[in-house]
Formats: C-alpha cells, structure tokens, sequence
C-alpha cells in the first residue's frame, strides 16, 4: 500500500514502513539537506522540497500520481517537535514549527486517507496552548494556559474530521532499537476502530521474562564498519574533562573540586543533568541520539576513544541501513540523524496500520463504547543504569537492578497498559 510522507526528514519512519512492506509514494520535506539525502538514495522518489503550508493534499496526490479514483494512501510523518520538547524553549503553537502540527490534521482531511501515523516527543503530553510565562500581563483564557490543553486541541481537531485517535507513549528500547528513546504514536483512521500497539518485547527486568535490551555495544561494538566516520568532536577544553570519565560515567565521576570548575553555574541546579560530561557504555543501550553530541550537557562521548561518537555510529543507533547516505555538513547531517523517528518504531508502526488496514477491509465494526481518543502509556519511562548511589559515583556496569533482580530504584516504572488522560 502506497504512503505519503510529510516532514520526511532522513526517512527514518519510511524505512520502517517499507520494511513492513509499504511503498513511499512522496515525500514533503523543506530542510535543503534532507531532501538532498532522499534524492540520493531515492532517486526515482517524488519529493516535495517546500513547506507543507504551500501544499494541497490535490496537489500532493497529484505528484505522486495517485488518481481520486485510487484508494487514498496513507499519510505519515512527524511534525517539528523543537517547539514542544522539554529541552526547549517550549513556545508550543508560538512557535512558527510549532503551528505545523495543525498543517499536517490539514492535509489528513484533504487526503482522506484510511488511517494515519503521526510522531511526536513526549513533551507534547504536557504542552499548553498558551505557555503562562507567554500570557503573563495578557487576557488569556486560563484554560489555554493549562498543561495537556494542546494535546486535546490536535485530538478535538481531529474528531472534528471524523478521526479517531489512540496515542501511544512508547520507548524504542523496549522493541529492539539500541537506544532510550521515548516517543509519541498516534495511530488514527476514520472507520472508528482501536488501534493496537504491540507491548514491549525487550527488558532488562528479570519478572519480565523478556530478552534483554539491545545495547550499544551491539550497535557500535566490535566489528562494526563506519559508513560515515564524520564527527562533531568537542573542543579541547570538553576533551580534557572527559578524558577523566571512565566508560559508562559522567560528571559525578570528578572530584568535586573539578565538577565545579567544568560545570560552572550547572551544578548547582537540580536534576536533569545526567548527560553533563557523560561517556557512553557499551554494556547498556544508547541514550537518546542528539542532534548536537558534542556539547557539554548532552555529550555523547565514545566508550572507549577519547571523541564524540560518528555519524556513522549515530546512524546505526537509529536503525538506518548501512547503505545509507547522508548529504551536508557534519551538522546537517547530525541533524538529519538526531531528528529521525528510529526505523524500528517505524516498522512496528506500520505492522499495526497493516493490522488496522485488514480489519477495516474487512469491514470489522468498531466498538461505539470507546471514546474516540485516548493516550496509552507502554512502559515509556526506562532506565537501565545508575549514575549515583550511597553517595559513590558508579559507571560500567551498574544496573538498576541487584543481583536478585529486585528492582532497586523508586523511579523505575511498572509496565502498564491501560489508558490514561
């Protein structure tokens, strides 16, 4: 089955989508470099190298020559998450990236397609229409102020088209992917029917009888070939500190003398600074591949070579094939990486649209109990490893979990399947 692509990026979530046998007819994506990298590797593939916003879903149809006789395709995408991911500067639908979201429910009604997929960052979950530190000094409803009104806007505004909504709060470790990565899926179609997600498939939890999770050792480890070894490396100054951690540590493994002289006014804050001077491990899956790996507070360091890790290894962190080609500058191409959806998520999104495609092909009717939207949390909250504990800095190996598989730290969270507002 043919789907259109928006917010296309690298290709991340259509290489997982081909993978479960669909076929990209277009793709829709403005950055210079992406599009470069799509043309390169899909030469044959219609791309849309302009702003969704200039765009008809005629217009894109068209392109792709698809007639308004054929069964519509599917749509897919991500659209721009900066303006709502809790390392930003949050301005939500402010934020000119931010409105697009809005751009991408346009085009699902003009297309009409059977069912879509759209990506996101967690952080949405918890994103006001209207920042309070924006109405401050304004007449603002208080009601668009509150924390999770511009999630149920997107769903109120898809209900309005006749879409029914289920989004999903996933990690990419728990299905394979060598990389904590917490993700939102939002799976819809206009046939009234419950989209199912498959559970978690991987964990390093003993009670949960599964294979454990895939690491970076895996990914990156002994015998790994770097089809692009480019690197935004740090600075002599990061280097020099770094080259104290040991593998798997961050900046709690200096003497503190020195974690106040590298860290300067960050140490004094409180929480959110694990990535701060932070070497990887090749016993424990990635964190979250960043688009900039060379700065201080979200460094991803090498294991074992003194260096930021490649675009070659970030790549393969995320899934992308090795044949894959990235065009640009180291930082276009960092960016292509970082801002991709994993191909693992990609592929398991697409075996559920294939379910969901069955079923409505088969005429299943949906169940009028249900509500037409809701948000299902799948064990998104994963850690595998501590930095910190009884007042001891801990790299390597440490697991959260003792030796009798107890788990040993109060933040770990139960797997839960049932929905939440």
């Amino acid at each position: 089955m043919k789907v259109i692509s928006l917010f296309s990026g690298a290709m991340g979530l259509d290489l997982g989508f081909e993978r479960a046998g669909f076929e990209t007819a277009a793709c829709v994506e403005i950055d210079a470099a992406a599009v470069a990298t799509i043309k390169l590797n899909r030469p044959t593939l219609k791309v849309f190298d302009q702003s969704i916003a200039e765009l008809t879903g005629g217009e894109i149809l068209q392109g792709a020559g698809i007639s308004t006789n054929d069964d519509p395709p599917l749509v897919i995408g991500g659209p721009p998450c900066q303006a709502f991911s809790v390392f930003g500067n949050r301005k939500g639908v402010e934020d000119r990236r931010g409105q697009l979201v809005f751009e991408f429910i346009r085009v699902i009604n003009e297309i009409r397609p059977h069912a879509f997929v759209m990506e996101n960052v967690r952080g949405l979950l918890s994103m006001p229409i209207v920042p309070k530190k924006n109405a401050i000094g304004k007449k603002v409803d208080r009601a668009l102020t509150e924390p999770g009104s511009l999630i149920n806007l997107i769903f109120e505004k898809f209900e309005q088209i006749g879409y029914r909504v289920d989004c999903y709060v996933v990690n990419a470790v728990n299905y394979g992917a060598p990389q904590i990565r917490e993700r939102l899926i939002f799976i819809g179609n206009r046939h009234g029917l419950m989209a199912h997600f498959p559970g978690p498939m991987y964990s390093n939890r003993p009670t949960d009888n599964l294979p454990p999770f895939k690491t970076l050792g895996d990914a990156i480890g002994a015998g790994f070939s770097d089809p692009c070894p480019e690197v935004m490396n740090f600075s002599p100054r990061k280097l020099k500190y770094l080259s104290m951690i040991p593998e798997g540590g961050n900046w709690r493994s200096l003497p503190e003398e020195i974690q106040k002289e590298s860290m300067g006014k960050s140490w004094y804050l409180k929480g959110g600074r694990s990535a701060y001077w932070r070497k990887l491990s090749f016993a424990f899956p990635s964190p979250t591949v960043v688009t900039m790996p060379n700065h201080a507070g979200t460094s991803m360091c090498h294991p074992k070579e003194l260096r930021a890790i490649t675009v070659g290894e970030a790549a393969a962190i995320q899934g992308f094939p090795t044949d894959w080609k990235f065009t640009g500058s180291a930082t276009e191409k960092f960016r292509q990486v970082g801002n991709a959806v994993p191909c693992i998520l990609g592929y398991f999104a697409g075996t559920v649209i294939a379910n969901l495609m069955t079923r409505i092909k088969a005429s299943e009717k949906p169940n009028e109990t249900l509500p037409m939207h809701q948000v299902i949390h799948l064990r998104p909250h994963v850690r595998t490893r501590q930095f910190w504990k009884n007042g001891e800095a801990l790299a390597g190996d440490h697991s959260y979990y003792d030796d009798d598989g107890d788990a040993i730290d109060e933040d770990q969270m139960e797997l839960s399947f049932s929905p939440s507002s």
